[in-house]
């Protein structure tokens, strides 16, 4: 496995510039033509013009191609960040949305040298294998739109887009089959003259380059209490969104990445879209799956994307709003069924109950929400909750009769505020021992909720006028009943009447 240094290696950053020049070039090609469409669409749904969503994909592809941590990854303005922007745009204006995404970078430039990406680690398997199964339905759900009212032709070019870009590698590899296919189709739709929708019909184009503009908003802190909430919401899910989709392209490409440069990477992108008339942005799961099945693997991939963007809207406008959008739509739906994890359907019966509830669950919240984050957040909960579940029924108090009348209980396990309900229904309280003795050698007190249990464990054995002595406890667990326990104090009884 290739893996990347943390520090600076000019070598390492040439080979991921020009390790695979032509594939990359090519791969960039396919995905630029199919950033467009989607880039008017989420700019649509953000209640912007599209070239505010255009500008961003551009820009943003542009500078994480040179300061992003994971080569091959394609960022871009995005549909989960645009739903966000919505309310901030009908109730304050678009020049409050251009402060709200500088300032996201601002946060995410934070998150990423405060090295934030490494609790991605606590995104358990289950929940990434959700979270792409999500991807992958909304991804094909997104088509759907497509072909609400089409003619027969519409159908008639998918399909053949689709055949085009499964067989055509059986015998020609020498271009992607994605980028043929959108050719092909182009060429038909013209000549033919085919009743269908074309990029043309999506929206206006932009004509110029965009240029810098410093947001017009009062800077107050009133403009401030604002955008912060939006800007904040927005850098997380950006970064969420980003990390889970640089840690997906690792697994398929079995490479690695660094987090924490991508995240200062995605921060500097917005800050400069920001300031160029662009919305916030980040990683696309949808196009990166593109560029990576295309072949692309380097940072050229990424910047050929982006640079071939305004090169397609500037220069060959005419061409471009040519292009059915059944070329696309079939591109797109290649992509979902590729990106799907199709091996978890038939390991859902081999897995652990708890691992499935968490990867359904995942998949349905986001399908439903249409919020990856919100999906990520409970699969996480979900997660959690079944881990705690499990490690509590691992503890456990075993009696032991001395024959000099005394009572070991003998404690195993961790002891937290999951599994202290059990640990307290495991002592026989009724029991005429006179003395008492709880070894704790085997278990470790993880918080107050533990030393709690013990206090009343303690506690009742001592209102009976039974001797109760503590032993083998550990140095951690030691100190945090020091500190925390009551029973060994004067008053304790009194204290803990209510108990």
């Amino acid at each position: 496995m290739t893996v990347h240094s943390p520090r600076f290696d000019l070598r390492q950053y040439q080979r991921e510039w020009f390790a695979n020049p032509r594939k990359d070039v090519l791969a960039g090609i396919v995905v630029a033509l199919a950033l467009i469409p989607e880039a008017i669409a989420f700019s649509i749904i953000a209640g912007v013009d599209p070239q505010v969503g255009l500008y961003a994909s551009f820009i943003i592809a542009l500078i994480t191609a040179f300061l992003g941590g994971r080569p091959g990854m394609i960022s871009a303005a995005t549909g989960a960040m645009a739903l966000l922007m919505t309310g901030l745009v009908k109730d304050h204006g678009i020049q409050y949305l251009f402060a709200a995404t500088v300032l996201t970078g601002v946060l995410q430039v934070v998150f990423g040298w405060a090295k934030l990406a490494r609790y991605l680690k606590f995104v358990p398997r289950s929940v990434m294998v959700g979270f792409v199964n999500a991807l992958a339905i909304l991804i094909f759900m997104a088509q759907l739109p497509q072909f609400v009212g089409a003619n027969w032709q519409m159908y008639a070019m998918v399909a053949a887009g689709l055949a085009i870009i499964y067989l055509l590698p059986l015998v020609f590899k020498a271009m992607p089959s994605a980028l043929v296919a959108i050719v092909v189709l182009t060429v038909v739709a013209v000549v033919t003259g085919a009743d269908v929708k074309t990029v043309g019909d999506m929206g206006t184009l932009p004509t110029a380059l965009p240029h810098f503009q410093f947001p017009q908003v009062p800077l107050t802190f009133e403009t401030l209490a604002i955008i912060f909430p939006v800007a904040l919401t927005l850098s997380l899910v950006g970064l969420l969104e980003s990390l889970l989709t640089a840690q997906l392209i690792d697994e398929r490409t079995d490479t690695t990445s660094d987090k924490n440069v991508e995240s200062r990477g995605q921060g500097v992108a917005n800050i400069v879209t920001g300031f160029f008339g662009g919305m916030a942005g980040c990683a696309m799961i949808g196009q990166s799956m593109i560029n990576v099945t295309s072949g692309g693997r380097g940072r050229l991939s990424t910047f050929v994307a982006g640079a071939f963007l305004m090169v397609l809207i500037l220069a060959l406008q005419p061409l471009l709003v040519q292009i059915p959008m059944a070329a696309l739509v079939a591109v797109m739906m290649v992509v979902a069924i590729s990106t799907f994890d199709w091996g978890s359907l038939r390991t859902l019966t081999v897995f652990p109950k708890g691992e499935t509830v968490v990867m359904l669950a995942t998949v349905a919240v986001t399908v439903f929400t249409h919020d990856l984050s919100l999906g990520v957040l409970i699969g996480v909960v979900l997660s959690a909750l079944f881990f705690a579940r499990k490690v509590s029924q691992l503890s456990q108090v075993t009696p032991v009769d001395e024959v000099d009348g005394t009572r070991t209980y003998q404690v195993r396990g961790q002891l937290f505020f999951v599994s202290t309900h059990d640990f307290l229904h495991q002592f026989d309280f009724t029991h005429p021992a006179r003395r008492v003795v709880i070894d704790l050698s085997d278990a470790h007190f993880w918080d107050g909720s533990a030393v709690g249990a013990l206090d009343k464990v303690m506690l009742k054995f001592m209102r009976q006028g039974t001797s109760v002595e503590l032993r083998g406890l550990n140095a951690a667990s030691a100190t945090l009943v020091e500190r925390l326990a009551v029973h060994d104090k004067p008053d304790a009884l009194d204290r803990m009447g209510g108990h």
